[in-house]
């Protein structure tokens, strides 16, 4: 019950704060003979869900307030490291973001032909900086919850707040999913399994929150849901028994399907890459269509602001209740997004360690 009022609240704060926020750094930008300009939807829909060199916490009286972050480019004259600040006046060291093109947004330089190419670039962007961000506060969380656990004996005291929400979740990750899905050698697997459903649920939550220190798009980029569905491959992989093996290079079905021709086992092989690649296309379209959907939500306020007041004035009610209801919606979707992910990655897991028919018996 206390776990459910306090979602409640959280949802309220954080779809309220989403409406309101969102909305006013979405304003129209007068233009240079006085005339409001109309809104850009791509470029707000795509501005959030990209990345860039810089965060961007709102606009004041036509002036952009941010926060530079570090650019750390090697090119044809040598490593250059300095803040993105330098960049917004143009051109800084030979370096400049591209405009348009392919490397659209991307830190570029001139070759000696006077063309764009992109050097070596490994800057701290936004999604890199929210994920330091994310990460500590992962650590932070599970830390605090181990020393609580240290400090009360779990026989006289029971959990509340946060450590008692932790705890939920973990005992009902590990014991209805992990337990479940992975078999006998789940506590192998737990602390891995543990570890992705927080990650991405906490990376979820934060990139609901439309200020600093949240708002970034870090499961929404399809770089991070790479990584953790490679970690999976991996773990289901390097540590599959031999019966796993035996059902991919040799499966049990007829042997017209494996020989001459072995096309079962091309079919099995083929799915080890499909299952991981299915979990990164599925976290990350999944995030960035709900961020795209809020955004463009809002966006209809603007959109419709020269139609005249009736038009706008309705429109902007429709827009701002299912903004409210999409946040709400997308809280939902970060949960279930990080169990999905978690309880696939379990069941790929476990069904690399099945028994042989005979040991069952």
């Amino acid at each position: 019950m206390y776990m459910m009022r306090s979602l409640r609240y959280i949802a309220a704060v954080l779809a309220c704060l989403a409406v309101f926020v969102q909305g006013a750094m979405a304003q129209e930008e007068p233009s240079a003979d006085g005339k409001e300009q109309p809104i850009d939807v791509n470029e707000v829909v795509f501005g959030h869900i990209g990345d860039s060199y810089e965060w961007h916490i709102t606009d004041i009286g036509g002036k952009a307030i941010s926060i530079p972050l570090p650019v750390i480019v090697k090119s044809s004259t040598g490593w250059h490291v300095f803040l993105s600040s330098r960049l917004e006046e143009g051109e800084y060291e030979g370096l400049y973001v591209a405009s348009e093109g392919d490397n659209k947004g991307k830190i570029v330089e001139r070759n000696a032909d006077g063309q764009e190419v992109r050097p070596l670039d490994i800057s701290i962007t936004k999604n890199v900086t929210g994920l330091f961000i994310n990460s500590a506060i992962l650590v932070a969380l599970v830390l605090g919850c181990a020393r609580w656990y240290k400090k009360h004996p779990v026989e006289q005291e029971a959990p509340k707040g946060v450590v008692g929400m932790l705890e939920a979740c973990i005992l009902s990750i590990n014991d209805d999913v992990i337990k479940g899905c992975v078999g006998k050698d789940y506590r192998r697997y737990a602390p891995y399994l543990l570890t992705v459903f927080f990650f991405i649920l906490i990376n979820n939550l934060m990139g609901l929150i439309p200020f600093f220190p949240g708002g970034a798009n870090v499961t929404g980029n399809i770089a991070i849901t790479f990584v953790l569905a490679v970690c999976t491959f991996l773990a289901v992989n390097l540590f599959g028994n031999k019966e796993y093996w035996k059902e991919i290079l040799w499966p049990d079905v007829p042997w017209w399907l494996k020989a001459p021709f072995p096309m079962m086992p091309i079919i099995e092989l083929f799915g080890i890459f499909t299952k991981p690649f299915a979990l990164m296309i599925r976290l990350f379209a999944n995030i960035m269509a709900g961020h795209a959907a809020i955004l463009s939500l809002i966006s209809i306020i603007f959109i419709t602001a020269n139609l005249g007041p009736l038009i706008n004035g309705s429109m902007g009610v429709v827009a701002v209740l299912f903004g409210v209801f999409m946040d709400a919606l997308e809280l939902l979707v970060a949960f279930i997004q990080a169990y999905v992910f978690t309880m696939l990655s379990a069941v790929f897991i476990g069904l690399s360690r099945t028994e042989p028919a005979h040991e069952k018996k």
